[in-house]
């Protein structure tokens, strides 16, 4: 059977964030082409839908390759981070709600299974969501936009210089948090949220990996 765009895209995201295709691995649409059985014309349009997302850069006479976040801008987006998410706690916590408890809850048992399913990709999905909708709830919607950015670009940095461990309850449980938040607990709340990206940062491993010749038919077909 043939697969959709959107199934295209989740198989290429996924080997991207497994580190299946590590930062700078060049995306040869052929090559993609023969191993999904689509045109090149489908497989163009998955990469350009990758590239608005930063996953991947395309760049004129070079074609596609997965993009690879300098270990600066690691460095930068999380320092933001850490200064910018603990500080919204206080406005989060006044606007919380029953349904608001509810539905993170909800989000902490989805990021639960996925790590006990060993599910990376979507494990680190559904932390920048979580961390994206906090924001939202604490009734800043400029700030929450710049948390959703710096959230996206941090998927990208976990994916290059993480592991497992980035988005695991080593790191910290969400649920944590959330039973902070209940108790109205706004100064240990903040130091949660500091500690938690700080942890996260201290798990990447920033150092520049080296490419290595992939074989596109066997990765998407077996």
């Amino acid at each position: 059977m043939m697969l959709t765009d959107d199934e295209i895209y989740q198989k290429i995201l996924k080997a991207i964030v497994e580190h299946q295709l590590p930062p700078g691995t060049r995306l040869p649409e052929d090559k993609l082409s023969e191993a999904f059985g689509r045109s090149r014309t489908g497989i163009r349009k998955v990469l350009q839908r990758l590239a608005i997302e930063r996953v991947v850069e395309i760049k004129p006479n070079k074609g596609a390759q997965v993009s690879s976040p300098s270990e600066q801008e690691a460095e930068e987006v999380f320092a933001s981070r850490i200064l910018i998410e603990p500080i919204l706690m206080p406005d989060l916590i006044s606007r919380w709600t029953k349904n608001n408890a509810l539905h993170f809850r909800k989000m902490v048992e989805a990021e639960h299974l996925a790590e006990q399913q060993g599910d990376l990709a979507q494990s680190i999905q559904l932390t920048a969501k979580f961390h994206y909708e906090l924001a939202q709830c604490a009734g800043n919607s400029v700030m929450a936009e710049f948390i959703g950015q710096l959230c996206n670009r941090s998927s990208l940095i976990i994916a290059a210089y993480g592991s497992n461990k980035s988005v695991s309850c080593d790191c910290g449980d969400h649920g944590e948090l959330l039973d902070l938040i209940d108790a109205n607990s706004e100064q240990q709340a903040i130091k949660w949220m500091e500690h938690h990206l700080l942890t996260i940062k201290g798990s990447l491993t920033l150092k520049s990996k080296s490419n290595q010749a992939i074989n596109f038919h066997q990765l998407f077909t077996e």
